[in-house]
């Protein structure tokens, strides 16, 4: 038997950053985010040999163990020692013998919400094995409490709740880690010219985001007044998103993406910087009205809302950064198992 999981990456259009704690705690967050057609995907091969094959392709990276009812974390493939360490305490109750082969369709730490997604893909296809009896939330909480929580790693909670639902949601965060998921009924002629219009782009950079919502973090608990006003700025300009999605002003969302540009560099040092200025300023000239750093920013990904056709004049004045434009279209579809 074989058992298989995806769950799509996604792209944040509003409100990043105001689902990380403390903020959302105190103050709460939301978030306008739609999954795409990249993926983490995972396959679990259940053996009898007594041992344990992590391999993460996309990586390079394999390691060998001994099956046990706990595998020591040690800085290597930790998410996927993380995620089955949690699966065998709350759920197996006995050690498990298998072979956990992953992929990411792009490179870790691009802004895309990587780590999250494969997490929850790797724990889908555990779901699908053992037929825990989880749902969408369930799962979507686990990943998070796995992350954040067993592994103490820096990040929000929009990516493994994006990952698991899937489509284009409106999300909501509150203290004592609770989530609401609105999944908004776009028409789909609003969501072609959308796709049509937004550039997807990878700066060949990518970058480790604790640092940065680690500083994020301190300035809420410092009671920054700059930090804490533009995030209260992006939970608004998550509203302005979705109303202009729902109303269909697509055009709008250029300069919704533009607000949010200029509050997000006000979060936390090092969230922009000068080459991703310098893109950002080159995309507006050749056209694009708006765009945003993805994820937790330093680096990664880059998206531009290019009306009309302003899109094919924007590409041929990021050619000289270096970077790539990466083909996508929106998923409807969150989480997906099956077994063969």
């Amino acid at each position: 038997m074989i058992i298989r999981s995806k769950a799509p990456l996604r792209i944040g259009l509003a409100g990043g950053g105001t689902d990380v704690s403390p903020f959302s705690d105190i103050y709460g967050g939301a978030i306008l985010n739609a999954t795409i057609s990249l993926y983490a995907s995972a396959t679990i091969e259940p053996t009898d040999d007594g041992k344990i094959v992590f391999q993460a392709m996309d990586k390079g990276e394999t390691e060998t163990m001994d099956s046990a009812m706990q595998l020591p974390v040690d800085g290597r493939l930790e998410l996927l020692k993380g995620i089955y360490n949690r699966v065998v305490r709350d759920f197996a109750k006995k050690p498990l013998s298998f072979r956990l082969t992953t992929y990411v369709d792009v490179p870790p730490g691009s802004g895309l919400g990587t780590s999250s997604t494969l997490v929850v893909a790797a724990l889908g296809a555990f779901v699908e094995w053992l037929r825990l009896p989880l749902g969408e939330y369930d799962i979507a909480h686990l990943a998070y409490s796995i992350e954040r929580e067993d592994l103490n790693q820096a990040g929000g909670k929009q990516d493994q709740y994006a990952a698991t639902f899937g489509g284009v949601n409106y999300m909501e965060f509150y203290s004592g880690d609770k989530v609401i998921v609105n999944p908004l009924r776009i028409k789909q002629h609003y969501l072609n010219e959308l796709e049509n219009n937004l550039l997807l782009y990878y700066t060949s950079t990518s970058r480790y985001s604790s640092a940065i919502i680690a500083e994020q973090s301190k300035n809420v608990v410092n009671k920054n007044e700059k930090s804490i006003e533009a995030m209260n700025n992006l939970k608004e300009q998550s509203v302005l998103m979705k109303e202009a999605l729902l109303k269909g002003n697509i055009d709008a969302i250029g300069e919704i993406l533009d607000i949010g540009f200029k509050n997000k560099k006000d979060m936390a040092a090092g969230i922009s910087n000068d080459l991703m200025d310098e893109i950002y300023n080159a995309a507006k000239v050749a056209g694009a009205t708006g765009g945003k750093i993805s994820g937790a920013g330093g680096g990664g990904f880059m998206i531009f809302y290019c009306p009309a056709v302003t899109r094919y004049n924007v590409m041929n004045a990021l050619k000289t950064f270096g970077g790539e434009f990466k083909k996508y279209s929106f998923t409807k579809h969150g989480l997906t198992t099956w077994s063969i």
